[in-house]
């Protein structure tokens, strides 16, 4: 008999029929002669009730069936005499096949701390949270795909070794081949990578964004999703080592066009989740924040104040408050400014445009003023910034000098230049982090646990 998932028989149940469910038990318990044990296969938040006459079934199997052991279980579907479950199977047959010791086995029927599930990412999946969570996060993976390829985009693989660092920050990931305890050296003393295996300096990409330029102006519309890496120092709940960008470069488009496509597909996944992950958003609300449906319908329902960033400096200046980091014209706003002008200010999400030239990167189109860039940040409510973007710079000569003006590596950036010799086009782009979208998605407070395996500083298990 081919199994059926849990999810399929509670969504179309049909009463009488013979079904044969795989799963894990969650809780087991005995009133006089009945077992009642709640199964969950994964596909769904719910579970589904197996009701065992203790007369029908061996007592060494009634023993091994414990929270957390895998069963497999045969029996007829039947209307609940019960509340909390429309249907339920009274089952036949029941095949136990992996053992859970109760008394070793960390998931047990009680309340855990995330920092504890944390310490055991390899199980935290069976819990309900981390179930939904990880649904959710497969739901929005698949809303992005879908998104982009109705509107005609591209899927671009951009390169995780790369040889260039998009952002200029310097915190990557080196990669080499090179044996660490016998480095061949250059005769200044330096590190010879002519040995290594690219004969030259490679890291972890921070970004697909400058490949992906490349991959539209040619295509006209394309987008990255794909792990991106940091070697940044931080210990936060909103900074992993690793984590997942989705990048989107349009050829022809300008920072208008940005903010409307920008708008568009975070409204677009708000509401997929809301009509697919119905579910698991109802379970998070109800146990990690319980205003969390109701801010992903008020993000829907209302359009994004669009507010350059000298107006919003303005606005921050005028407040009557200490702030924690300092305001001014020239500084780049911190996570208390922002959720500032979404929250309390504007009541709704805010697009900050025209960021001062000096705290943005070599990348952005400089606008006439000499000064401001046509950068664009979309700021969330619990989140503040969620996607950062621009319209980059086409021209050659301004490009060149932004790029030697911050002493960066000319002669590595040759084959970026090239697109601005050889037709170069207007176009624009954004980055999302996949888990900061997450974080918003689920109502989670730390970056850690809307990601598998994070990975952080001095932080590199499973």
């Amino acid at each position: 008999m081919k199994r059926k998932r849990v999810k399929e028989l509670l969504a179309n149940p049909v009463t009488g029929e013979k079904v044969l469910v795989k799963g894990w038990v969650r809780t087991k318990r005995e009133i006089k002669n009945v077992a009642f044990v709640a199964l969950n296969d994964g596909s769904t938040i719910n579970n589904i009730q197996i009701v065992m006459e203790l007369s029908a079934f061996p007592a060494d199997l009634l023993k091994d069936i414990t929270t957390g052991a895998s069963i497999g279980v045969t029996g007829i579907l039947e209307p609940s005499q019960g509340k909390g479950q429309s249907v339920e199977i009274q089952a036949a047959e029941v095949i136990l096949y992996g053992r859970c010791d109760p008394e070793t086995y960390p998931l047990q029927k009680k309340g855990h701390s995330m920092e504890f599930l944390r310490e055991i990412a390899h199980l935290r999946f069976r819990t309900n949270t981390f179930g939904a969570v990880m649904r959710i996060r497969h739901a929005m993976a698949f809303g992005i795909h879908k998104y982009y390829n109705d509107r005609g985009f591209f899927y671009l693989h951009t390169p995780i070794i790369t040889g260039s660092d998009a952002e200029g920050a310097g915190e990557m990931f080196h990669v080499t081949t090179l044996d660490l305890n016998d480095l061949p050296h250059t005769k200044e003393g330096g590190v010879n990578f002519e040995d290594d295996f690219f004969g030259k300096p490679t890291n972890l990409t921070v970004s697909g964004q400058l490949n992906g330029e490349l991959g539209a102006l040619a295509l006209g519309e394309i987008y990255t999703f794909g792990p991106t890496f940091r070697a940044e120092n931080s210990n936060t709940p909103r900074h992993l080592a690793e984590f997942w960008m989705i990048e989107p470069e349009m050829a022809f488009w300008d920072l208008n066009d940005n903010m409307d496509l920008a708008e568009d597909f975070l409204k677009y996944l708000i509401k997929y989740a809301l009509d697919n992950c119905r579910e698991d958003l109802e379970f998070l609300n109800k146990m990690i924040d319980t205003a969390l449906i109701e801010r992903l319908e008020f993000v829907l329902a209302n359009s994004f104040v669009r507010l350059p960033y000298t107006e919003a400096i303005k606005i921050l200046e005028a407040v009557d408050r200490k702030w924690e980091y300092a305001v001014g014209w020239g500084r780049d706003l911190q996570a208390e400014h922002e959720r500032y002008l979404v929250e309390t200010h504007f009541k709704r999400p805010v697009i900050l445009t025209d960021y001062p030239k000096a705290i943005k990167a070599f990348y952005m189109k400089q606008n006439d003023d000499g000064l401001t860039v046509r950068a664009m940040d979309v700021l969330f409510p619990g989140i503040g910034e969620i996607i950062g973007g621009s319209q980059r710079e086409e021209e050659l000569d301004k490009l060149t000098a932004r790029i030697e003006e911050l002493k960066l590596p000319l002669k590595d950036l040759w084959w970026y230049l090239d697109t601005r010799k050889f037709g170069t086009a207007p176009h624009s782009g954004f980055g999302l982090g996949f888990e900061r979208l997450i974080l918003f998605m689920t109502g989670m407070s730390n970056i850690r646990d809307v990601i598998p395996f994070p990975r952080t500083p001095r932080n590199a298990e499973f």
